[in-house]
């Protein structure tokens, strides 16, 4: 299930707004400036699917953010718990960051923790499948997958050369809470 969890940026211990309602997040998150929706496949979507097929399903909400956003390319990532370099592509997320392009993901399966620091508060979004943030560019975030990351998402850019981050220096993220590994991470079905 989504959630969302808003702290103070200088408590990671207590939040001080805690939701799971889609509509709730979406207001939250909305008001801070990011873009968070759900989406529906328009086909199932299988285990071992292409990366075709797999935006071939969601092919009208990508053209939509294609069209009302700008962006110019889309593709799929995808990391599984047995991944030998899984904990190498954890730590190149975990420190705060800021992209010169808005960060849009979209998750086909699994799930993902976000958190964006913005003014004096930091909101901790946790997606899963059907879930789709759009972070504005120059946002300050970090990105966790968990020690057994499972995720397969969509991802919009404006620049071919696809993620690049300018990290902030700044020891925020240390004083979060992490994204615990799920117990059951292999539901794909949408």
């Amino acid at each position: 299930m989504s959630r969302l969890r808003v702290f103070r940026d200088t408590d990671g211990s207590e939040p001080v707004r805690v939701t799971s309602q889609h509509a709730e997040i979406a207001r939250e998150l909305g008001a801070a400036g990011v873009r968070f929706e759900q989406w529906e496949a328009s086909k199932p979507v299988t285990p071992g699917a292409s990366q075709d097929e797999v935006i071939a399903a969601y092919r009208s909400d990508i053209d939509r953010l294609m069209r009302e956003e700008g962006y110019k390319t889309v593709d799929v990532v995808s990391l599984n718990p047995d991944n030998p370099d899984r904990a190498a592509f954890r730590v190149k997320f975990l420190n705060e960051h800021t992209h010169a392009e808005d960060e849009v993901r979209f998750f086909v399966a699994g799930r993902g923790l976000f958190t964006l620091h913005i003014g004096e508060r930091v909101f901790e979004v946790l997606c899963e499948r059907g879930d789709l943030i759009g972070v504005p560019d120059g946002t300050r975030h970090w990105f966790d997958m968990s020690e057994e990351p499972y995720f397969v998402a969509i991802r919009l850019f404006n620049n071919p050369a696809g993620w690049v981050a300018q990290f902030t220096g700044d020891d925020i993220a240390q004083r979060f809470p992490r994204l615990e590994a799920a117990s059951n991470s292999t539901e794909f079905v949408s």
